[in-house]
């Protein structure tokens, strides 16, 4: 394992970037917006387990794999900017559902589901976690075992701030329950978000 000075450079590096806003955030906007603080929560935990696949996957070597390809990485991107695409669309059409039973009983579900897929079909995440946890990981040890330990600490904490920003944003939604016509505008607006961060995904190059 990296010592206790790179182990704390790690940490400091690692809260910098699950703080800084980025279009894992904005989705956790999107969705808890559009559905409320369980579909926020859902999508949450949702992300954080679809980093995990990048994690092991990385740790496996098959991220490496993937970058190194850019036959497999377009099409892993295709996939995830169509799929990000389709979410908006859908949300687009349900915009003026705005039946709370409705939302709490189906939504999260759904939202868990599709955190994990989003993540999970992002080859920018994978670029990522090639890319910054290795700068951390000690060379003369069980490197696999390592990257794991710091992406699980690097998930966790990407996570915890998504869960911190869905509670914001379910504040801001809560301020608007007794304007239906609000919240619909609010949904397609969030929405459009979900299009927009499919259509950057979709224009998204392969590094190195």
């Amino acid at each position: 394992m990296p010592d206790i000075q790179t182990f704390a450079l790690f940490l400091a590096a690692a809260l910098v970037v699950a703080m800084t806003p980025g279009p894992g955030i904005f989705y956790i906007v999107a969705r808890t917006l559009a559905g409320g603080r369980a579909e926020g929560l859902a999508s949450s935990v949702g992300l954080g387990l679809g980093g995990l696949v990048h994690v092991f996957a990385g740790a496996a070597g098959m991220s490496a794999l993937i970058m190194a390809s850019s036959e497999a990485f377009t099409l892993l991107k295709i996939a995830g900017a169509f799929y990000l695409i389709w979410l908006g669309i859908k949300s687009w059409r349900e915009a003026r559902i705005v039946d709370p039973v409705e939302i709490e009983t189906t939504g999260g579900r759904r939202a868990f589901r599709d955190g994990i897929v989003v993540e999970a079909l992002n080859p920018k995440t994978a670029a990522f976690f090639l890319a910054f946890i290795p700068q951390f990981v000690d060379p003369g040890g069980n490197v696999a075992a390592q990257f794991i330990v710091l992406g699980l600490i690097s998930v966790a904490l990407n996570t915890g701030v998504d869960l911190i920003v869905t509670m914001w944003a379910a504040k801001a939604r809560t301020g608007l329950a007794r304007r239906p016509h609000v919240i619909a505008k609010t949904r397609q607006a969030s929405a459009a978000v979900m299009c927009g961060l499919g259509a950057t995904l979709l224009l998204a190059r392969r590094t190195g």
